[in-house]
């Protein structure tokens, strides 16, 4: 959708309204949509001092919101509009705070625009500090696992910037919260995600999967967007009822979904899940995320496509998504203490079965392993393993 009919009035509000200096037209492309407000940089305040509570509170105290009205309604108007999900709008709040305050130029007052600019739209941020340091972070209760997360007045808090450090513990490291409470600064944060961007046409490349289903060779031309990755560069590790419902791009969808459901069509609805399921074991090369990231990563389902090398965990949320999107069947995801895999719920269960709440599931290994496992079969070293049902999906 075309914003600038929804930023032309207040632009014109600002223009029209009292001169703070010059005022310059602020625009850059955000996924797609043209993003344009009036700011004038001789207005935007500079942080000055050491790090306290005190000179962030006097900074706060300096800003004149009028500049800043424009800013704030437009990035209203594009979350009330594109009904955006907090995660992606946080990733506007960055653009935008990078368009008037350059992080390479100025690190805290980067961070600090972000932060205002969070809580003047309503989201309950804070921030702590500890000697040149400063942490920002969003009320969530959502359960977030690879960044630090601050309990206040008896609610979490999640840092949002912890990727911009090295080296810190604020486990050990004692931050001081700052003192300071925006009144409209009310609302908490998820890190669900329900809808990805537009994107331009244009900004699609196709990428060419192969895999082999028994005898037969099968040759897809997938379209995929680079800028996935910088929308979920600094996305941490949420839960799986979260991590496997994060859906694809239009474009990609629409160059994959409908040639899978044209392949499996003629097919039995298990036969169809096992070509899913190899579609998703073989279309891939296989590398632990600790070998290409350093670290516990999990891919969405369109990033699984992005990426020549996945996981298991990055295969069971591709697998899960395709057996939803194609077939919409039960299905558990198990979590193994080294591994992650789904087992499937058809009219009649196929292989040794999981029983969870009175009804028989079939495993279905996503992921490439040393034996080619059928439909129904486990891995042999997962056989006495425990395992928890970390997700359990019902149509």
């Amino acid at each position: 959708m075309n914003l600038q009919r929804l930023i032309l009035p207040w632009l014109i509000l600002c223009l029209s309204g009292p001169l703070y200096g010059q005022q310059e037209k602020v625009h850059f492309d955000f996924y797609g949509d043209p993003v344009e407000f009036a700011f004038n940089k001789t207005s935007r305040s500079e942080f000055t001092g050491t790090l306290s509570s005190g000179n962030i509170t006097t900074f706060y105290q300096q800003l004149d919101p009028a500049p800043y009205a424009s800013m704030i309604e437009m990035l209203k108007d594009y979350k009330n509009t594109h009904q955006a999900d907090d995660w992606l709008f946080y990733q506007l709040i960055r653009r935008t705070a990078q368009a008037i305050s350059p992080k390479e130029d100025d690190y805290l007052r980067y961070t600090l625009y972000k932060w205002y600019l969070l809580s003047k739209c309503g989201y309950d941020a804070i921030l702590a500090t500890s000697g040149s340091r400063m942490l920002f972070y969003v009320q969530s209760d959502e359960h977030i696992y690879n960044i630090p997360s601050r309990i206040v007045n008896g609610r979490q808090y999640v840092c949002l910037n912890f990727h911009d450090y090295k080296g810190i513990d604020p486990t050990t490291e004692f931050f001081t919260p700052v003192e300071l409470k925006i009144p409209e600064a009310v609302n908490g944060f998820s890190y669900r995600i329900t809808r990805l961007p537009g994107f331009n046409d244009a900004d699609y490349q196709e990428k060419e999967l192969s895999f082999r289903y028994y005898q037969q060779d099968y040759h897809f031309k997938v379209k995929i967007n680079q800028q996935v990755k910088n929308i979920f560069a600094n996305y941490p590790v949420v839960d799986y009822a979260a991590y496997f419902n994060i859906p694809l791009s239009r474009e990609t969808y629409s160059s994959l979904i409908p040639l899978l459901r044209k392949n499996v069509q003629h097919m039995r609805v298990r036969d169809g899940v096992d070509y899913l399921m190899r579609f998703t074991r073989y279309a891939f090369l296989f590398e632990p995320d600790t070998d290409q990231f350093g670290a516990e990563k999990r891919l969405t389902p369109e990033q699984t496509l992005l990426n020549d090398k996945s996981d298991c965990d990055d295969r069971a949320a591709l697998f899960f998504y395709l057996v939803k999107e194609i077939y919409n069947l039960p299905m558990l995801v198990l979590s193994f203490p080294h591994h992650v895999t789904i087992a499937v719920k058809f009219d009649k269960p196929v292989g040794k079965t999981i029983e969870y709440k009175g009804e028989k599931y079939s495993m279905c290994e996503p992921t490439p392993q040393q034996d080619d496992l059928a439909l129904g079969d486990w891995l042999p070293q997962l056989r006495k393993q425990p395992y928890e049902i970390a997700y359990a999906y019902r149509p």
